[in-house]
């Protein structure tokens, strides 16, 4: 391990691996670990719960569970409640009777009410808990899940950072939903319900004057809380988004950044952001500022008014003044959980404004879904068909129109053009990440719309212009399609696309660490490494995105090699801008003004004089 470390300090790269002085404690600390059985995960492309995402259908599949927690809030509530009762008891007919043995007897009483109600809190917060964490785990898999099940359109729409705050404030806000609030919202509730009761059943009059001057003012004070906190938490949410999403974009381009010198109107514009969402803050904080000293004023007064009523009732033996003092007692029990449900209220809506972000993306369908009938693609040739086929990424504006083409199984393709002509648009439909406005592309002859995604990506190779390389170890990187493949197949892979090199100089072999994005590998060497993850997969079909566009010449010749062992037996579609990678194909198409303007091979197209011939003159015309 320390030579492993030393050897990739020297190489430049970052540390990884456990300290000598830390492997004891290390290994120490694993063998207490619990063993955890294999997971089996099920991916469903169509959402297998397609009930709207409420509160109720979500706690429904637990709803035995529920009931179970809602009865030990029951149990905890009533059980704190007999303090005020046993009190007026003890006063009336212990104290004033003369009578200890009533006392001893409300003392008792008072240390079972109290065993019981810790004891049923000492359940319900370990059962609720338990509970909130399972609901909490299955909506993270389930937030997820749909993540990867929707369309590569709604992830160019979307901001990054607002998806991240789904997975992480709106769940947090959700977790302190289920693990404190709705729990806590039941004891308050149940005790005022509770307290209101025991009022009337202690003195009926005083329970209707009270109730009297309370229950009208507050009904109008939270009507007024409830609507203004609504919108301002909604508002809430909304800006929290915006702050990650301006946070996710900045970190993603901090090269940029600090290349043009923008760090200064970054920070202007962020502190913009964030001074909208301090706003959003700020009105809820002032409506909760009217809202909570306003009802506790409306207590007091309450509170000053039984006393001038009772009291005088008291004086003329109407009622004893053990019942004044229980009803006294139970009236602060009454006002005290209505404090605490303006601040569980607040926390709700933040709660609500999170089910609401979610329910949309929840109720956000892939738009390209398979169908209900879809079947799976049996192994293919490679044949690929574009009859009539017209797409745009905005309905209104076509990017292709009618466009005809047959691709021969085994062939490889290339296409070329000017940007933003629909090269890409091409594969990606190809790909299936979209579906034509009209017309049908065939792989085979099958409609790609009527067979499963799952059984055409199990088919199909895509190499992008950016590789992307995930944060792991270049073995987890090559056999990204095939997790179980072993170390000999994961090596033939690499030496396949001549990469073995660069595998046998790394101080760990496949198990070395590429980091998030492989920040330690060079454009060359990730390029390389994907073009060896298509070639584990061994797909009948690849699709090349302008793989050698950013590359040095070495490089570019490296993978050009590479390149010649990936297509062999296989149908490409290679997009370049570079006309050496489009000269080996067998054909070439240009693409310009909505669809295929050229067709043939090079020499052909040369020939011809047309566009091709253009830019392979302007092409040479470089080289010189």
């Amino acid at each position: 391990m320390g030579s492993a470390s030393s050897t990739s300090a020297a190489a430049g790269l970052p540390f990884a691996g456990v300290p000598e002085e830390l492997r004891e404690k290390a290994e120490e600390l694993l063998a207490t670990e619990p063993e955890h059985p294999e997971l089996h995960v099920e991916f469903h492309a169509i959402d297998p719960d397609t009930r709207s995402f409420t509160l109720r259908t979500f706690l429904g599949p637990r709803k035995w569970a529920v009931a179970l927690a809602a009865l030990l809030v029951v149990v905890e509530t009533v059980s704190l409640q007999l303090g005020p009762l046993l009190t007026g008891i003890a006063i009336d007919d212990g104290v004033r009777a003369r009578d200890f043995g009533v006392v001893v007897g409300v003392f008792v009483a008072y240390l079972v009410a109290i065993g019981v109600n810790g004891l049923s809190g000492f359940t319900r917060i370990r059962f609720s808990g338990r509970l909130a964490e399972d609901l909490i785990y299955d909506l993270r898999i389930r937030v997820f899940s749909h993540l990867q099940r929707l369309s590569l359109s709604f992830f160019t729409d979307e901001k990054a950072g607002r998806l991240m705050t789904r997975m992480t404030s709106d769940i947090e806000a959700l977790t302190l939903l289920f693990q404190d609030v709705l729990v806590q919202l039941a004891v308050q509730g149940l005790t005022l319900v509770t307290v209101a009761v025991i009022l009337f059943i202690l003195d009926p009059v005083l329970a209707a004057i009270t109730l009297l001057l309370v229950v009208p003012v507050m009904s109008v004070a939270t009507l007024w809380f409830r609507s203004a906190s609504d919108k301002s938490y909604g508002a809430v949410r909304d800006r929290i988004a915006l702050v990650l999403a301006d946070l996710q974009e900045s970190l993603a381009g901090i090269r940029v950044i600090s290349a043009h010198n923008r760090r200064h109107h970054n920070i202007v514009n962020h502190r913009n952001v964030v001074g909208h969402y301090f706003d959003a803050n700020d009105r809820v904080a002032r409506i909760g500022a009217i809202y909570g000293p306003g009802t506790e004023a409306v207590g007091v007064i309450a509170q000053a008014v039984l006393i001038l009523i009772g009291g005088r009732m008291v004086l003329r033996d109407e009622l004893e003044v053990g019942e004044l003092v229980s009803f006294v007692l139970f009236l602060t029990a009454f006002f005290a959980p209505i404090q605490q449900l303006v601040n569980l209220y607040n926390q709700y809506q933040a709660g609500q404004a999170a089910m609401a972000k979610l329910r949309d993306l929840f109720d956000t369908d892939p738009e390209v879904p398979d169908a209900p009938d879809a079947v799976e693609l049996p192994l293919l040739d490679g044949q690929i068909e574009f009859r009539d086929v017209s797409f745009g990424y905005d309905p209104g504006e076509l990017v292709l129109t009618d466009v005809d083409l047959r691709i021969e199984a085994g062939e490889t393709f290339a296409l070329v053009g000017p940007t933003g002509a629909g090269k890409s648009t091409v594969a990606k439909l190809v790909s299936r990440f979209y579906d034509p406005t009209s017309g049908e592309v065939l792989l085979d002859g099958h409609d790609l719309r009527s067979v499963t995604q799952r059984s055409l990506r199990r088919q199909l190779g895509v190499v992008p212009q950016e590789p992307f390389l995930f944060h792991g170890t270049i073995r987890d990187n090559v056999a990204f399609s095939d997790p179980d493949a072993t170390d000999e197949v994961v090596l033939g892979a690499c030496r396949a696309v001549g990469i073995d090199d660069l595998v046998d100089r790394l101080p760990l072999g496949l198990d070395t660490p590429t980091h998030e994005r492989g920040s330690s590998l060079s454009s060359g060497e990730r390029q390389l490494l994907a073009l060896a993850r298509a070639f584990l997969s061994r797909p009948r079909v690849l699709i090349l995105d302008e793989a050698t566009s950013n590359l040095d010449l070495l490089s570019e010749q490296r993978i050009e090699q590479a390149l010649d062992v990936l297509l062999e037996g296989r149908t490409a579609i290679v997009i370049a801008h570079r006309l050496a990678t489009a000269m080996r194909a067998d054909r070439i198409a240009v693409i310009d003004d909505g669809g295929v303007v050229e067709l043939g091979s090079h020499d052909e197209l040369v020939a011809q004089g047309g566009r091709y011939a253009e830019m392979f003159a302007t092409w040479q015309e470089h080289l010189r």
